[in-house]
């Protein structure tokens, strides 16, 4: 398994060396190839294209002599960016990207060709077409790491809501199909919103809208729900851990204000939202906006009764990410009965050694990689594979 440098950097731009662990078994056996325009491809152009695709750092390189691309494919999307034009290379027309892997008890292959127009992409699953990217759902599960989700609960609720799309997506083909929908539903009713007072008219099918965002937006909340409550279960487990049970973590999940218990059914929750609809009709026809409804959940870490984003110290945040992503980790092996890769990219370097080490210590099971510009502060658990100098040299694996 390999890794990518930062991106959009050659070999020979690295400011440091690059280093990369690959450790443990792979649960997924993944084998990755990849070819961009079918013909050979800079690093840099590379990494941009492909590695990003799935949201996960897995990426190609080139070399003189030939080239050893490698990708990963997850959940059919990038974790930076929602337009798949700013993952192909500049002047080519389309990417193909395609892995094999052992998932389900079987030989799989996932490929993905994406277009350098606005044309839609393709995605397949041993050979076959598939409709939309849920069809992904549960064949290679991943579970991303990066320096930028040590902040998340500090941050915007975008970033907390993405944590648990991203998992719900990856094991819960019903829930990828139900957010897909509910997104094209919000798009339309935002677009209504905006231009009625041009064109009255459009207020018209206004009703249906409501009606079916009330239904999806009722299973969107039930299964985030349902994730949110086994997530905190885990996750205060791995705090009390690393506090050394000095700190309780739990995980209050936060959605539409009439919606008084997220884990009633599906037709209570309904009913309950299309209440908040029509409280809030009269303030979207003024506001021009979309103002019910799942797309602003969030959820809220505590320590004990103490909200982290407004009173937790950096050390007690970091520890917190930490727990949420090792939690993360856990539910996908529970729920699949297989690990997950995961992927740490460059996270390890913004941990203390205190930190540091009890990730290491979490991951000695499954398939997991790491980027790093500090060899010396990283235990030898596995393969290690040193970029420097636009040269690649692997060392034996350290078991």
């Amino acid at each position: 398994m390999y890794v990518i440098a930062p991106y959009g950097q050659t070999f020979s731009q690295l400011e440091q060396p690059l280093h990369i662990i690959s450790s443990g078994c792979a649960t997924h056996g993944l084998h990755v190839s990849e070819s961009l325009h079918r013909r050979p491809i800079t690093f840099a152009a590379a990494a941009d294209a492909c590695a990003t695709v799935s949201g996960i750092s897995f990426g190609p390189w080139h070399i003189p002599d030939r080239n050893t691309p490698a990708v990963g494919l997850s959940t059919g999307r990038s974790f930076r960016t929602a337009r798949n034009q700013e993952l192909i290379r500049f002047g080519a027309e389309f990417a193909d990207l395609g892995c094999e892997l052992f998932s389900g008890g079987r030989e799989q292959s996932i490929r993905a060709v994406l277009f350098a127009n606005r044309r839609p992409r393709q995605l397949y699953i041993g050979g076959v077409k598939q409709r939309s990217a849920a069809g992904l759902s549960g064949v290679l599960t991943t579970v991303l790491f990066c320096p930028d989700d040590l902040l998340i609960l500090k941050s915007g609720s975008s970033g907390r809501r993405k944590i648990l799309d991203t998992a719900l997506c990856q094991l819960r083909p019903g829930y990828a199909q139900a957010l897909a929908e509910y997104q094209k539903l919000y798009d339309s009713k935002s677009r209504i919103l905006k231009d009625y007072h041009d064109a009255p008219s459009l207020l018209e099918p206004l009703p249906e809208f409501n009606y079916r965002m009330a239904q999806v937006g009722a299973v969107v909340i039930a299964y985030r729900a349902k994730f949110l409550r086994e997530l905190s279960k885990q996750a205060r487990l791995y705090h009390a851990e690393f506090s050394g049970g000095r700190e309780e973590l739990s995980l209050v999940y936060q959605t539409v204000s009439t919606v008084t218990d997220p884990f009633a059914d599906k037709k209570t929750i309904f009913q309950q939202l299309l209440d908040h609809q029509q409280a809030h009709y009269r303030a979207e026809l003024d506001s021009g906006q979309c103002l019910s409804g799942p797309h602003k959940d969030d959820f809220e870490t505590l320590l004990g009764e103490r909200s982290v984003k407004a009173y937790g110290s950096q050390g007690q945040t970091r520890t917190a990410a930490i727990s949420l992503k090792l939690a993360e980790r856990e539910l996908f092996r529970a729920d699949t009965g297989e690990e997950p890769v995961l992927l740490l990219d460059d996270v390890l370097s913004e941990l203390d050694a205190r930190r540091q080490d009890f990730v290491l210590n979490q991951i000695r099971s499954g398939q997991v990689l790491i980027t790093c510009c500090e060899p010396e502060r990283i235990t030898n658990i596995g393969k290690r594979i040193f970029v420097e100098g636009g040269q690649i040299r692997e060392e034996a694996s350290c078991t």
